[in-house]
């Protein structure tokens, strides 16, 4: 795994444009193995969880070939319905294979799912709705194997709004004969995009986004050219690391609806936002205000997904914040490195609640990536930190950014990336 190293201090100013989504092309691709033909999409980001999805993709005999940032996938002669045990215990999201795989080959076996360990994060809302979709499903020795003569539209109303859940039970669904309700499904952008993405491919789905998606079964899909969703969680994360260092940022090619859960804390931290349809300014005060109340939720709250970056930036406030993770038990394993670097954050015995009193300076030092957003984070405190930074660990980070320090790089950050 490399390092990051980063000498604080330095005033981020300029402008960037947002690749496509992490957690919207994922699914895309594994949607890819229910079209019997070319899908196209475009806007891909070349992160590590695309390419282990390629693989995965290659594995059941899918056709796949890279130009830049398109990527273009033949799965005419897919044949292979076991999922690679070693790409799945390496990327939980994989599991969206389930339902993808079992509504094209009619049986799926697929390993249970890794990734950042952010705690218990159960499949048990996946496992329930592929059920009543009429597949019989086993588990044995750390394995699914789920199987159904038919798939048959039913009414699925999950307890809670899972994204995963949500998008494996549309891909179940999409070539099940009749019609399946989703009830309570996710609404983050991302699903929004899977839905536009299918219908693209023949698929008759509405719904997506507000909270109930209707699925009519078709007989087939079609080919598909598509351009993916900008990624809401790295325009956040660049906005973060501009307000965390004082300084001015103008982003390009984002989507502003998606935005607005994180825009708007920063707006009550003190920074200028101006909006517009695909670009978004801020523009840093002179100090970072502190949030009373920064608590997690599903969309339309405010995205897990970027509660480390705005820890980190809380810890440099003028005051007392408190932060709320409500997903996931595990999600701050950042807390621990951020007092490495002077941060006052107190967790409180619930694990969940976090007491952040903000220091007039961070401090440079050596810490390491536990996860994705959380190594994120460390990045952002070592931008604003005074002396050396350096954050191990790599490996994480590149799970969700394209090259996460060449774009700092070209708005003033020192930082350097080292194998």
């Amino acid at each position: 795994m490399g390092e990051y190293h980063i000498t604080g201090g330095q005033r981020l100013n300029g402008q960037l444009s947002i690749y496509g989504g992490k957690n919207a092309v994922l699914p895309m691709l594994a949607a890819t193995v229910l079209n019997k033909g070319i899908s196209v999409i475009h806007n891909c980001p070349r992160i590590s969880d695309t390419f282990m999805v390629i693989n995965i993709l290659k594995a059941i005999g899918a056709d796949v070939k890279i130009e830049g940032n398109t990527i273009i996938i033949d799965s005419s002669d897919a044949d292979n319905y076991l999922v690679p045990e070693e790409y799945v215990r390496e990327m939980r999201s994989s599991i969206i294979f389930l339902g993808s795989v079992l509504g094209r080959f009619g049986q799926v076996k697929i390993s249970y799912p890794g990734g950042c360990e952010l705690g218990a994060r159960p499949i048990d809302l996946h496992l329930k709705g592929i059920r009543q979709l009429g597949a019989d499903i086993a588990e044995e020795g750390g394995f699914i194997f789920a199987k159904a003569a038919e798939i048959k539209g039913a009414r699925i109303d999950l307890d809670f709004p899972s994204v995963g859940a949500t998008e494996n039970i549309m891909l179940a669904a999409v070539l099940a004969e009749g019609r399946t309700i989703i009830s309570n499904a996710a609404r983050e952008p991302e699903i929004v995009d899977l839905q536009n993405f299918l219908c693209a491919m023949g698929a008759k789905i509405s719904g997506a986004g507000k909270g109930i998606i209707i699925i009519d079964g078709v007989k087939s899909l079609y080919d598909v050219e598509y351009t993916v969703m900008p990624d809401r969680i790295v325009a956040g994360t660049y906005l973060s690391a501009a307000a965390i260092t004082g300084g001015e940022l103008l982003l390009k090619n984002i989507v502003s609806d998606h935005l607005n859960p994180i825009t708007s804390k920063l707006e009550e931290s003190g920074c200028e936002i101006k909006m517009e349809k695909t670009t978004v300014y801020l523009k840093a005060p002179k100090e970072i205000k502190p949030i009373k109340r920064l608590r997690t939720h599903p969309h339309p709250g405010f995205p897990t997904d970027m509660q480390p970056q705005l820890m980190a930036l809380l810890s440099t406030a003028n005051g007392m914040s408190i932060v709320e993770e409500t997903l996931f038990e595990s999600r701050n394993k950042h807390i621990s490195e951020l007092i490495r670097m002077g941060a006052n954050i107190v967790l409180l015995q619930d694990g969940m609640t976090s007491v952040i009193t903000g220091v007039k300076k961070l401090q440079g030092a050596n810490v390491i990536c536990k996860d994705l957003r959380g190594g994120a984070a460390l990045i952002l405190a070592g931008l604003a930190a005074e002396g050396k930074t350096v954050v191990a660990n790599s490996a994480f980070v590149e799970r969700g950014y394209v090259r996460i320090e060449e774009d700092l790089k070209k708005i003033g950050a020192d930082i350097s990336y080292f194998e």
